[in-house]
């Protein structure tokens, strides 16, 4: 590495006590937490098996195979990467033991080391160290920008006899990049036992105490719990695993996976990295912290969304893997997002797809019946990939159900092939209509093996990695829902993996039945790529899997189709209408107490810097604004002010006073019926409230930002654009602000009288209830 050459900082995460503690999500939400703060984040996740690659793994064993634009197959965390840090990926993030070994034994067998007796410290040990320098200095993102951080989550648990050369690689690695460019993250475990629940935090101690025999010391430990920390829990950890309380992260169970970073953050994570890892010496540009506000403002509203109650879609997945969800990890994210970028909550309902098949009734009745009330009972059907032979007529039962029902329909992969065979046998008359996968000889092969690909060979050898997709010239196509819902392009790019595809012997008959393939290959126009049913609501079949690009602000067009169809919707959103107003006053509430924090969050962190310049502009609205801020301060926001008589930084801690708000109040907003108004949530009174004082919030701070525009002067640009920001944060809130009062007056004037109603109701059950005592006694 040249002098000159900037050094990526390293971000270790570890796990102890149990495997599948979480090490994938915690490695994912602080890279995105990094990315907020402007910085360019790269992963690498090391898998302590020997298997090159995760290409040959068993779902049930192991999970979803995610495939990588480069074709590489790997672990399902780095779809979590993926979908978090929104990167693309190569196969060389992902080290196994076996091919660190592999390029050891490459290297001895050319004479690389020169008759020295190879060993595994230091050949393996400096292998390792090699690769995790060399591909976490490559760029990962759109832009090019070299990484400012890579996070490595080594796989396994501490202890483990094949993570044991990872875990002495690091301790070397340390050193080599640097104290200030190292910091490691151990996910531990505090349990909680016993009739009372306490939280017990000696696996958590004993955990630490085997890394540091390792050479290893944790800079921060979160703790994976089902509750928060309990008094003390924090400060015992501190004392025993030789880290500050302020390290010690309480990772306990959230509302999702998605509230996981916020909870980070309001922990104080971002500080600790940015003190141990000199972050503040990173030079960044305006432009750049900016796109890092804009991504925490729209995560943090994804994450709310995802806690609202929403109108529920119900989608069968009819999938071979049911068992183990983690191995259709991307489709049910894919969904996730989807559905929240229409304003619905997705209920999946998994349908094993044997149990709908014939022969089930007579094994287990139960277990069919049940699976055929989940497909009648569902808005949506979503076919999945698979391998093998069991459950296929399950799935062609499942695709001809969708097609004779106008139920939206999306098959991938083998959900697409198994939809072919459906409308060879039951509409273009070929009974015998089968795939050449299960059935080698059968009288009419509708799908079939690829000519290039090797049958002796399993591992890597299938079509894998993102290829090119080209819309059909045809009237349909240029029409068609598919293509309408990736923006009319007439070229897309998506991952493949699979060794079977559509005869291009049968299509014409198929096309001329009304199956209709709109997309082909770009590169030879003769592999079938997306099919589309003529005049069905929605039926769609993808050779790839759109499910590995998916992202929570930017959802699968496919999916997104199934959705909106499954909703209801997706006409309204082809002709370019607006989505679910049924709902859309409860998001844009959420929407304004989203903005609202953001906006004074930013305006007041510009007025701190200006305030001793421009002081004067303030005066006189001082103690309002003191007062409404103090008021804000408790509702919830957790933001900071100057303090013209302290001469510092106040800020107010909100938990302890929600909850006495809560407990204070919510009989009064029950009986005014804003329960059932906002959704029924305790922390709804507290957006209440905070709703209604970041509205008188605005009367004073947007003419006080009005005044500042005429003053500031270049030299404060960052403020100026923070400044800028905020008001158009505060602006918008002024288009619901009417809607919500509305809204209010009209429910607080019905449900105020029916709640005088009610009272008169109790107080008569109660008079009654007394009258009845007295005549048990007089009867006694």
């Amino acid at each position: 590495m040249g002098s000159n050459a900037k050094q990526t900082k390293y971000i270790i995460v570890s796990g102890g006590v149990i495997s599948g503690i979480g090490k994938g999500i915690i490695a994912s939400s602080t890279g995105l937490l990094l990315k907020t703060l402007g910085l360019n984040v790269t992963s690498i996740k090391i898998d302590p098996y020997l298997n090159i690659d995760a290409g040959t793994l068993s779902p049930l064993d192991h999970g979803e195979v995610f495939v990588l634009d480069d074709g590489g197959e790997v672990d399902l965390d780095l779809g979590n990467y993926e979908r978090y840090l929104s990167v693309k990926l190569t196969r060389d993030n992902n080290i196994t033991t076996g091919k660190i070994y592999r390029e050891v034994i490459d290297k001895e067998r050319r004479g690389d080391y020169l008759g020295k007796t190879v060993q595994v410290v230091p050949h393996i040990t400096n292998a390792i160290q090699d690769w995790v320098e060399r591909v976490g200095n490559v760029s990962t993102s759109e832009d090019g920008r070299a990484p400012d951080v890579c996070i490595v989550e080594l796989g396994g648990t501490v202890g483990d006899i094949e993570s044991a050369p990872f875990i002495e690689a690091m301790r070397q690695f340390q050193f080599r990049v640097g104290h200030d460019n190292f910091c490691l993250i151990h996910v531990s475990l505090v349990p909680v036992v016993g009739a009372v629940g306490e939280q017990k935090t000696k696996p958590t101690q004993a955990s630490v105490r085997d890394l540091r025999g390792l050479g290893l010391s944790p800079d921060i430990l979160a703790c994976r719990s089902a509750i928060p920390f309990e008094e003390g829990i924090r400060e015992k950890l501190s004392m025993f695993c030789q880290v500050s309380p302020k390290q010690v992260f309480s990772v306990h169970d959230c509302e999702s996976l998605y509230h996981v970073p916020i909870l980070l953050r309001q922990q104080g994570i971002i500080d600790v990295l940015t003190e141990r890892l000199k972050l503040n010496e990173l030079k960044l540009s305006p432009e750049v912290r900016s796109e890092g506000e804009s991504l925490w403002v729209q995560w943090s509203e994804f994450a709310r969304r995802r806690a609202r109650d929403l109108d529920v879609v119900n989608i069968a997945v009819v999938g071979k893997y049911t068992y183990l969800t983690d191995s259709y990890i991307s489709v049910v994210k894919a969904l996730e997002h989807a559905g929240l970028n229409v304003n619905r909550k997705v209920k999946i309902s998994w349908v094993e797809a044997s149990d709908l098949e014939e022969s089930s009734m007579h094994k287990d009745p139960l277990k069919y019946h049940e699976a055929w009330q989940h497909m009648c009972a569902a808005d949506g059907i979503l076919v999945p990939g698979g391998f093998g032979e069991r459950g296929v007529e399950g799935k062609v039962l499942a695709s001809k159900w969708a097609r004779e029902h106008n139920t939206p329909y999306l098959g991938i992969c083998l959900g697409m092939q198994v939809a072919v065979i459906d409308f060879a046998r039951n509409v273009c008359g070929m009974t015998n209509a089968h795939s050449t996968e299960f059935r080698e000889a059968c009288e009419h092969p509708v799908v079939v093996f690829m000519p290039e690909i090797d049958r002796t060979t399993m591992g890597g050898t299938m079509r894998l990695g993102s290829r090119p997709t080209k819309f059909q010239d045809t009237e349909f196509a240029r029409n068609s829902k598919a293509k309408k819902l990736y923006g009319g392009v007439e070229e897309v790019h998506e991952r493949h993996r699979h060794r079977y595809e559509v005869n291009p012997a049968v299509v014409e008959e198929l096309e001329s039945k009304g199956l209709k393939f709109v997309g082909r290959d770009a590169e030879t126009g003769e592999r079938m790529e997306i099919l589309e049913l003529e005049n069905h609501p929605y039926f769609v079949g993808a050779q790839y899997h759109p499910e590995y690009l998916t992202r929570p602000l930017n959802p699968s067009p496919v999916f997104l189709g199934l959705l909106l169809a499954a909703s209801g919707q997706l006409d309204t959103y082809l002709s370019g209408g607006e989505l679910a107003k049924d709902v859309d006053t409860k998001l844009k509430i959420s929407q304004v107490i989203i903005n609202g924090r953001f906006g004074i969050e930013s305006y007041l962190a510009a007025l701190y810097n200006l305030s001793e310049k421009y002081n004067p502009v303030i005066i006189g609205q001082q103690a309002q604004l003191r007062h409404e801020i103090d008021r804000l301060f408790k509702m919830g926001c957790s933001v900071k002010y100057y303090d013209e008589e302290d001469r510092e930084t106040t800020e107010f801690e909100f938990k302890q006073f929600a909850k006495q708000f809560i407990e204070t109040h919510s009989l009064v907003l029950w009986r005014n019926g804003l329960q059932g108004f906002y959704f029924g949530t305790s922390p709804t009174y507290v957006d209440v409230a905070l709703m209604i004082t970041i509205k008188r919030l605005m009367i004073i701070l947007v003419p006080i930002s009005e005044e500042l525009y005429k003053l500031i002067g270049p030299e404060e640009a960052p403020e100026l654009h923070k400044i800028v920001r905020a008001v158009a944060a505060l602006s918008e809130m002024k288009e619901y602000a009417k809607t919500l009062d509305d809204a209010l007056e009209v429910d607080m004037e019905k449900l105020v009288k029916k709640a005088e109603e009610v009272e008169e109701v109790e107080e008569l059950e109660k008079n009654n209830k007394a009258d009845t005592d007295c005549d048990s006694v007089e009867n006694k």
